[in-house]
């Protein structure tokens, strides 16, 4: 089983959780039989995967654009009792950004699951673990519904931490005001709104998935597709609740900001107010010409000291009696 060839992996499922692995010439055998349940995991941008999809999986060419699409937003379509679902996941790859959603692409019907991608989605290692070890999903709606709910849990984590560091840099404004906040929320928003960019479609495309008119999804399925779909749903909603908060955190760093601006303007401005009578006199006494006063008495600088500190004490009066200070 090579990537290079298009294929990850693919497992003949047997109905019990568990499945056969196949390389891609068994899974080109055994591909028009209606008698086992395959699921065949590819990577859309090779060529020999979309060949294969093109010219011998049975799909219709219109399913086979959409499942290979360059650039997609989740949605769902059913075409001949079969049903195009395509997903977003969460990247929590080392070095990436989790509103770097990833694409998963799935055609599902009675007897065949595609599901495509480009870049690693954990949630379907995971069920490939599971169908080794022999307790992984059981039917195609089975399958729909645990991968669908692992896409949501790994989401769910995600708005957790984002709702701690909201939580966080709440306390941090109270204590502590810099211009550093201002990229941490900053990045907070951001985050916020690039999730909730394919969240919210795909809080639609949950809240279809459930009532759709396919006979291979049980009443079981439903329910479970419906309490995914609330749980999206709550996750969007989160989503909003945190950019409202980042924002608000955001107007109250801004003010807390002006207000230290404020501070510092204000003792400047009393500080240039108590000097700049001292710098008139100063400025008039250094005048080097004929007629100053005190120029021959040995007390003149002390006095002139003297008179300077009386006028700045004056001028602190002052300033207190008409509540500058």
């Amino acid at each position: 089983m090579s990537e290079n060839q298009g294929i990850i992996f693919a497992f003949n499922l047997d109905g019990q959780g568990g499945g056969q692995a196949l390389d891609f010439k068994g899974l080109r055998a055994a591909w028009p039989s209606d008698s086992t349940t395959l699921w065949a995991h590819l990577n859309y941008t090779c060529a020999d995967t979309q060949e294969w999809l093109y010219q011998h999986s049975g799909l219709d060419p219109v399913v086979v654009e959409a499942l290979t699409a360059g650039e997609t937003r989740p949605r769902s379509l059913i075409h001949k009792g079969g049903m195009l679902v395509i997903l977003r996941g969460v990247n929590l790859s080392p070095e990436t950004t989790p509103d770097d959603m990833i694409s998963i692409r799935i055609w599902i019907d009675a007897r065949h699951i595609i599901t495509l991608r480009n870049r690693h989605v954990m949630a379907v290692d995971e069920l490939r673990r599971e169908t080794i070890e022999g307790y992984g999903p059981e039917s195609p709606g089975g399958f729909l519904v645990a991968l669908s709910d692992r896409l949501v849990n790994r989401m769910g984590d995600v708005v957790v931490d984002l709702e701690d560091l909201v939580d966080a840099l709440e306390d941090e404004v109270l204590t502590e005001q810099n211009y550093a906040l201002r990229k941490k929320i900053a990045g907070i928003r951001r985050t916020a709104i690039g999730l909730r960019r394919y969240l919210a479609p795909q809080r639609d495309v949950m809240a279809r998935l459930y009532s759709e008119l396919v006979e291979w999804l049980s009443e079981m399925d439903r329910m479970r597709l419906r309490e995914t779909g609330d749980r999206t749903t709550r996750y969007v909603e989160d989503l909003d609740a945190l950019r409202e908060r980042a924002s608000v955190t955001q107007e109250e760093l801004d003010n807390r900001l002006a207000e230290q601006m404020n501070k510092t303007m204000y003792v400047l401005s009393i500080v240039a107010g108590i000097f700049l009578p001292l710098s008139l006199l100063t400025g008039i006494f250094g005048i080097n010409v004929g007629g100053m006063p005190g120029i021959n008495s040995p007390w003149a600088f002390c006095i002139f000291c003297v008179v300077l500190a009386v006028v700045a004490a004056l001028q602190v009066w002052l300033f207190k009696r008409m509540k500058w200070m």
